[in-house]
């Protein structure tokens, strides 16, 4: 009998953050605390930026770009969001906010040792790059692993591929 496997992956769908955006963009645009300020959003590549002219109304921006990331069932773990806070660039403040994908190599030595020290035995890892190979002869094991997975508290979002 050939082993299962599956590939654990830390990974957004770029789509639903476009439409998060557009749409928080367009709720920051018709709300009634956010006229006159200069608040605005807008998705720059893998960057969200944020304008607003003081640093309560950027925060606010932020705060409504998270909403809508969360409705749109896309993990907030993904934004690298800076702990000093908007700068100030001029007369506004400016927030850029870069999502995090792919499994850094730290990240992936952590996920392989609690895979070996609390999964079962039979189940063996492997690194590729930035993600994590999990093959064992057992399905059953392989969904033991993704329960032990979500039950722990990493600072990355996992999802999981290319279950055979």
């Amino acid at each position: 009998m050939a082993d299962s496997s599956f590939d654990i992956v830390s990974q957004y769908d770029k789509q639903e953050v476009a439409n998060a955006v557009n749409t928080a963009a367009k709720e920051i645009g018709n709300r009634y605390d956010f006229k006159g300020v200069g608040a605005r959003v807008e998705l720059a590549g893998e960057v969200i930026r944020m304008e607003a002219n003081t640093e309560e109304r950027c925060n606010a921006v932020l705060d409504v770009v998270q909403t809508w990331l969360v409705k749109r069932k896309v993990s907030l773990k993904h934004l690298d969001v800076p702990e000093a806070g908007p700068r100030l660039s001029g007369k506004e403040y400016k927030l850029d906010v870069p999502l995090k994908e792919g499994i850094s190599s730290e990240n992936a030595k952590k996920i392989t040792k609690v895979i070996r020290d609390e999964g079962p035995r039979s189940v063996k890892t492997q690194i590729q790059g930035d993600e994590v190979r999990v093959t064992s002869k057992s399905r059953d094991d392989l969904q033991v692993v993704q329960r032990l997975l979500k039950e722990q508290d990493l600072d990355i979002a996992l999802s999981y591929t290319n279950y055979r």
